[in-house]
């Protein structure tokens, strides 16, 4: 249900904006990328968070619910943090006339997503040797480093990328071209939560097939 309402919103929100919306009076039909991009680096973000929330619940409570909600998060929040380096390049190109710029922001949203894929590596590295879960728990806790790096790195370093637009208060952005982003950035995470349920049951029913083969072996 969360991945059908979340296609929807995110279908309707995208179609609103590149249709219903104008052009930034600066940037012409290039801004209208947000609608994509925005939501992609929010759940990039938002996804290393629910590895880093899932970890530190593992490592107090043990719980393997906790570990397994963090290696489902891994593989969506990857995938989001790889849209929003594609479509942070693209957007590049044709306002700062260049595809690619090692500056804070892009270069902390690559680490981001380099981190993401040691994390799957080393999840699948600990479960087929027997771990415990304790060294991907505590790499996940480590990784939330990047987050706060990533928020302020355009506050921290003078930069080509644009500082905050969008606060919690207050909008930099005309709402003539603002409005079809919340309901983007909702479709988006709807759809995040429901491929994280579904990758939850994947990894429920893959160990649970393990285990029976495990048992079958030795019997």
């Amino acid at each position: 249900m969360l991945v059908v309402v979340g296609l929807a919103l995110s279908i309707f929100g995208a179609w609103a904006g590149l249709v219903l919306t104008p052009p930034d009076y600066l940037q012409g039909d290039s801004v209208r990328i947000i609608y994509l991009h925005v939501p992609a680096a929010w759940l990039g973000m938002g996804g290393w968070s629910g590895v880093a929330i899932g970890s530190i619940a593992y490592l107090v409570w043990r719980h393997p619910l906790a570990a397994l909600s963090a290696r489902a998060c891994a593989v969506p929040g990857a995938l989001f943090a790889a849209v929003c380096l594609v479509t942070g390049s693209i957007w590049g190109r044709p306002t700062w006339g260049t595809w690619w710029q090692w500056d804070g922001r892009l270069t902390s949203m690559l680490l981001l997503f380099f981190v993401y894929l040691a994390y799957i590596a080393l999840t699948r590295a600990d479960a087929q040797r027997g771990g415990d879960g304790r060294i991907p728990a505590l790499f996940g806790l480590a990784g939330t480093v990047l987050l706060p790096i990533i928020r302020y790195s355009v506050v921290w370093w003078n930069t080509l990328h644009q500082g905050q637009s969008i606060g919690l208060t207050r909008s930099t952005i005309d709402n003539s071209i603002l409005w079809p982003l919340p309901i983007t950035l909702t479709g988006f995470t709807l759809l995040f939560g429901g491929i994280v349920l579904m990758r939850m049951r994947a990894l429920l029913a893959a160990g649970k097939v393990e285990a029976r083969m495990r048992r079958m072996a030795a019997a």
